[in-house]
């Protein structure tokens, strides 16, 4: 029940031998056509100004070599900038609002071609996010190409020795969420199959703008008032506890459920007493089985290092919800900017420690149905008064069901997408299994030493009980 990586799998390659060998920036063929005028970005899009890195693992096909799948993908590339011609921008801060905005002039988007000295399957476990991934993904143009200014998005195409190759993807998440991501891909791929765009995106940010005048309704206690510039991201981090980014000795490690665990933890969530309203998913036991196992591991450290004095402590989970369908009017499925709220379950750590899974999981879909229109409305008019950033114990992130692995290209689905994964011990990732036909899930955590163990012990102990 449940399996562990506690350190890099054996036959992982720590050095991808990576040469780069291309290097380019690609422009909207339709100069004419771009966007002169600043695109406007929400308060959500705010404080989301820095870099998400995915990369894209695809197996051999021979009618496919990488040669000319890298040439597909450029030529779509290419012309994805005309209906996403903003992509092609830079996100700048407007000196009289203070705020960042897109300028929309036609400045290019990165990409790059590189090989590697290893074939796909000699690089090992996939799963594990290997820190010699980083180098599948070119982070900054300005280190091998004259640019003007920080390209929204870079594309590095590294083939491997045997024909497979991975792609790898960096955008500004101030740009697109998880979903937007998603149909992003799915037009890139449509288009590099020379077919009609698989979504066609929306692109009124206005539809998340703040209300005039704010009206904040509810005390937003997973909101946390910063004192400096929006849009000055590195500060942010700096103060908020949920991107602690504090260099420590930290432990990484992956904790694996497999289908018939989630099924068996649903189980226990429909066996317990409920108050009604707790929607047993997949995602609501997997968080409630991590939030009790993280909050206890920090609560019982942070009391023995304080001679055993137990004071009563609360935890606060923050998870991300998608708010599309959750406003009044609801959003177009296909908008493109960030269309997702930091929701939160809060509860005392005695109650995580004895409470059954059931009660557990009602804390989390309270979570989910708070984020109602007015709420989601209300948090929005927050980040316009107060600059809010989400505040939180710890910060549940989820790629679990994003579904790039599903975004057929014309050389085939990818065997793998991941994130490039960074050690930070607020930060908990869910991501999917590489085997397509299991509905498992990784749990990605990382936290110091004494409070991993207690974590692993309690997990187990939990998951088993």
């Amino acid at each position: 029940m449940g399996t562990l990586y506690q350190v890099p799998p054996p036959k992982s390659v720590q050095d991808l031998k990576v040469t780069i060998l291309d290097s380019c920036l690609i422009f909207s063929p339709k100069e004419n056509d771009v966007q002169k005028k600043p695109m406007f970005l929400s308060n959500i899009d705010q404080v989301l100004n820095f870099d998400v890195q995915t990369i894209h693992f695809f197996t051999p096909n021979p009618e496919f070599p990488p040669k000319i799948a890298f040439k597909m993908l450029k030529n779509a590339l290419q012309k994805l900038l005309v209906p996403y011609n903003f992509l092609a921008g830079r996100v700048k801060v407007n000196q009289e609002s203070g705020r960042i905005e897109v300028d929309c002039e036609n400045f290019g988007v990165g990409f790059v071609v590189a090989s590697s000295e290893y074939k796909l399957d000699e690089l090992g476990d996939l799963v594990y996010p290997n820190p010699s991934f980083e180098q599948l993904i070119t982070k900054k143009m300005d280190d091998i190409l004259e640019v003007d200014g920080h390209p929204l998005c870079i594309v590095q195409m590294t083939a491997f020795k045997c024909g497979g190759f991975a792609m790898g993807l960096q955008t500004n998440h101030a740009i697109f969420d998880g979903t937007s991501i998603k149909y992003l891909l799915q037009n890139l791929a449509a288009l590099a199959g020379d077919k009609p765009l698989a979504v066609v995106p929306c692109h009124d940010r206005e539809l998340l703008a703040a209300r005039s005048p704010p009206r904040v309704t509810f005390s937003h206690p997973e909101l946390l008032k910063l004192k400096i510039p929006i849009g000055q991201e590195g500060e942010i981090e700096q103060n908020c506890n949920v991107y602690d980014t504090t260099t420590q000795d930290l432990d990484f490690k992956i904790f694996s459920l497999s289908g018939n665990d989630i099924a068996t933890l649903k189980a226990k969530a429909k066996e317990g007493p409920t108050n009604g309203n707790g929607k047993i998913t997949g995602f609501n036991v997997v968080s409630a089985l991590v939030w009790r196992s993280k909050a206890l591991s920090n609560y019982y450290c942070d009391n023995n290092n304080n001679n055993n004095n137990q004071e009563k402590k609360s935890s606060t989970m923050l998870f991300a919800v998608d708010i599309r369908p959750k406003l009044n009017p609801p959003l177009p499925p296909s908008f493109t900017g960030n269309a997702v709220l930091t929701a939160y379950a809060n509860t005392d750590c005695e109650i995580l420690e004895k409470a059954p899974l059931s009660e557990l999981v009602d804390l989390v879909t309270e979570g989910v149905t708070r984020m109602n229109d007015e709420y989601a409305r209300s948090s929005i008019d927050w980040g316009e008064l107060y600059k809010g950033f989400p505040h939180g114990e710890f910060l549940m992130s989820s790629w679990w069901r994003l579904g790039f692995n599903q975004v057929e290209y014309p050389w085939g689905k990818p065997k793998y997408c991941c994130p490039l994964v960074y050690h930070r011990k607020d930060i908990i990732l869910l991501f999917p299994d590489i085997e397509e036909s299991n509905s498992g899930v990784n749990v990605l955590v990382t936290l110091p030493h004494k409070e991993m163990a207690k974590f692993e012990s309690l997990f187990y102990n939990f998951l088993s009980s």
